[in-house]
């Protein structure tokens, strides 16, 4: 019998940590100029890998990581510092750059794998979500409710990566620029909190909240 809680309290907390809603302005930075055939792949493959991820994660748990010699800690430091580069390259519009010398848009740099699947769908705090809520109902049916919202949250994110063209026709050239800005920012200091984060977990600096 499905505990209608135990689904709500999943459906938040992935919904609170995938943020899909936050995440739609970030897709339009990331594929600024892009075809709608591009943003769509874009898209498709971002939230296949993500929840092919997730569900990798909901199955075997720590033992990914452990096989690897991986803590979860570790892997927040080393998805902050990848995430602070590409926020980097947000804030000088190097991405912007590079897009504009090439002539094929869909020969250029890919963002559905890295930032998009990892680490802003499924990033440490997803894989640590789905392997705690698994973790508190053991068994086929607490894990099959717990990837079933999860791959809801995930079906919304990629409904609102759809919606991308209509997001940016609104903003236009000058809003995409600034907002463009304003989410390196934010990604930056994302970032940051996922290193801090992991350092807390080893015992530097205050506890992880």
């Amino acid at each position: 019998m499905l505990d209608t809680a135990f689904l709500i309290t999943a459906f938040v907390t992935m919904f609170v940590v995938i943020d899909p809603i936050g995440l739609a302005p970030l897709f339009v930075a990331m594929t600024q100029g892009r075809s709608a055939k591009a943003r769509r792949n874009i898209a498709f493959r971002a939230c296949g890998i993500a929840i092919g991820l997730l569900i990798l994660f909901g199955l075997l748990g720590e033992k990914v990581l452990g096989f690897a010699g991986i803590s979860m800690a570790a892997f927040r430091i080393a998805g902050g510092i990848l995430l602070f580069l590409t926020a980097l390259d947000m804030l000088f519009e190097r991405r912007t750059k590079r897009r504009e010398d090439q002539a094929d848009d869909d020969d250029g740099e890919d963002p559905s794998v890295f930032p998009l699947a990892i680490p802003l769908i499924a990033g440490p705090g997803a894989i640590a979500s789905v392997i705690l809520l698994s973790g508190q109902r053991p068994g086929p049916e607490g894990l099959a409710m717990v990837l079933g919202v999860t791959a809801i949250v995930i079906a919304m994110a990629f409904l609102l990566f759809l919606a991308s063209g209509l997001i940016e026709r609104a903003l236009g050239k000058t809003g995409i620029t600034v907002v463009t800005r304003l989410l390196g920012m934010l990604l930056a200091a994302l970032s940051v909190q996922f290193v801090l984060d992991g350092l807390a977990a080893f015992g530097f600096g205050p506890t992880a909240g």
